[in-house]
Parts: C-alpha cells; structure tokens; sequence
C-alpha cells in the first residue's frame, strides 16, 4: 500500500516522493480476528469534495497539510518541479506543500472528480 506525497522543499520547489504504508497485524476490533492495519493518525476534520469535468486552477500551495483519497474521477496535479501525477479513483494524494511555489490541479476525466479531504491541521 502507498500513497503520493506532495511537499515544498527549503527553497519552496514542490516535489512528490511515494510513501510506502507500514502495516503490522493486530487485534483492531475485537473479539474480531487481527488484521494488518497502519499506525493511527490523529486529524482535525474531515470533508467531500467534487471538482467538475474541465476544472483547471492556478498554480498554488496547499492551505494545510490535507489528505486526499480518490473515489470517481481522475486529476492531474503538476509540481512546480514539472514532475507530475495522475489521481484517480482509489489513490490517495498527501499534501504538505504549504509554502513556495504549489501545484497546479486540474481534472481529465470527463466525469466529475470526487474525493474525501482528511484535514491535520
């Protein structure tokens, strides 16, 4: 399991790196049997989202550090650095590229794009 990861380095250039989900085999829900499960995260709120068919913003850095978890659709989301990647349903986009130059999103699915945001601050 991973996830992509936007972030900003020192000099405000975004730049994505895939992060591989830890999981480790424990009790989650008992009397239920173990299952593999990652590490708990707290978050402050959590929200849906739909962007239309054809949405395209300007370049721009996250307002928090945000999770993203595709489920119809498909967006491509640029960094400053040209490197890109493709979101669609099922993929999960972490963003902490909350200074410098941002990312530029725009949906190429002729479906809507929707997803749930995970918000950490």
């Amino acid at each position: 399991m991973k996830y992509y990861k936007l972030y900003a380095d020192a000099a405000g250039e975004s730049h994505w790196d895939d992060i591989d989900v830890n999981l480790e085999e424990r009790s989650f829900a008992p009397p239920a049997q173990a299952i593999e499960v990652s590490e708990p995260e707290r978050v402050k709120q959590t929200m849906f989202l739909r962007l239309r068919s054809g949405w395209n913003e300007p370049i721009h850095p996250t307002p928090v550090a945000q999770r993203l978890i595709c489920l119809a659709g498909t967006i491509r989301v640029t960094a400053s650095d040209g490197n890109y990647r493709d979101i669609g349903p099922g993929d999960v986009w972490h963003m902490e590229d909350k200074v410098g130059k941002g990312h530029h999103t725009r949906v190429t699915s002729d479906q809507d794009f929707e997803a749930v945001i995970i918000q950490f601050e």
